[in-house]
């Protein structure tokens, strides 16, 4: 087994570096290279994790609380479990069709490696609603509409913090928003109002009223799982490798940068140097990414995230996210 992992690991750093042989390396590239690929290795573990936390939690969500009792959600789990409440088909399979566009329109948003993830996601969960049987928790309307929208919330929200998504109205809202200058909030306020209103011509005001509720609870917790309400992070970056960071950002996040002349202050006396300041603008799905490539350069970086409410002009909007 160790024999396997090592080979795998040794391609792994010929593909890194582009070497054709390991020996044409010096041993700081070698160690550079393998410190790359263990860096990968763990953020792939960790993301692939929380994908799988997040199926089962909105797996639990759907079938334990939402199904049973013919409340929906918002976005395309919305319309999903809307047309399966109509037709007796199984969830399941609208979950895997009407995402289907989605997951294309995102291929060229968001990237190969993005969509790679999100069809994992998509199709795990499906595989689940399929085959795993949930049991029936309460039929109090409240209860179900407050729960069932936390654990949907929550899978979504760990889907998202793991790279990908288990429901393609978010992509079609940066889709949208890049098209029409509107605002993602305001996009996806739209398509909710669209589907709960044919909710309550199907299925009755009342359902409608507690599905809001659902929706309600389900933003919430993906909000608080994803750390902020907005979809954009501005990030802040002091090191000494300045020059390494803002090539990295340009090259592998696919981001403009603004560098800024300022100085750094340390020690008990406030000897100041000059330093390079980069701020650069992201979108939440990116964070991991940033924070694993950074820490391929340094461990040591000052970096300050906070929340932006939306963005104009710029990379942010001209070129596709890039996982």
């Amino acid at each position: 087994m160790q024999s396997i992992i090592r080979k795998q690991f040794m391609k792994a750093v010929l593909k890194v570096t582009g070497a054709d042989r390991v020996d044409e390396l010096s041993s700081f590239a070698v160690a550079k290279a393998y410190r790359d690929v263990y860096i990968n290795f763990k953020q792939y573990v960790k993301d692939l994790f929380l994908i799988v936390l997040g199926v089962f939690s909105a797996a639990f969500g759907l079938k334990g609380f939402l199904l049973f009792n013919d409340f929906i959600d918002g976005g395309v789990t919305g319309i999903s479990l809307l047309l399966s409440i109509l037709t007796d088909l199984p969830l399941f399979v609208f979950v895997v069709l009407i995402n289907i566009p989605f997951i294309v329109l995102g291929y060229h948003i968001m990237g190969k490696q993005f969509v790679i993830k999100t069809t994992i996601a998509i199709s795990t969960l499906a595989l689940v609603l399929a085959t795993v049987t949930f049991p029936e928790v309460t039929n109090d309307s409240l209860l179900v509409a407050v729960f069932g929208g936390l654990f949907l919330g929550a899978g979504i929200g760990f889907s998202v913090r793991g790279g990908a998504v288990i429901d393609g109205t978010e992509v079609l809202a940066i889709y949208m928003s890049r098209k029409t200058g509107m605002t993602i909030g305001d996009i996806v306020a739209i398509v909710n109002v669209f589907i709960f209103s044919i909710a309550a011509y199907f299925l009755g005001i009342e359902v409608a009223l507690y599905s809001m509720i659902t929706y309600y609870a389900a933003s919430k917790t993906l909000d608080f799982l994803i750390e902020g309400v907005e979809e954009y992070i501005g990030v802040t970056i002091v090191s000494p490798h300045a020059d390494e960071i803002r090539e990295m950002i340009i090259q592998k996040m696919g981001r403009g940068v603004t560098v800024y002349q300022g100085k750094r202050g340390y020690g008990k006396n406030g000897e100041t140097i000059d330093a390079d300041i980069i701020y650069t603008v992201i979108t939440r799905l990116e964070i991991g990414k940033l924070n694993t490539e950074l820490a391929k350069i340094t461990t040591n970086a000052f970096v300050v995230m906070s929340s932006v409410k939306d963005t104009r002009g710029g990379m942010i909007k001209k070129r596709p996210l890039k996982h």
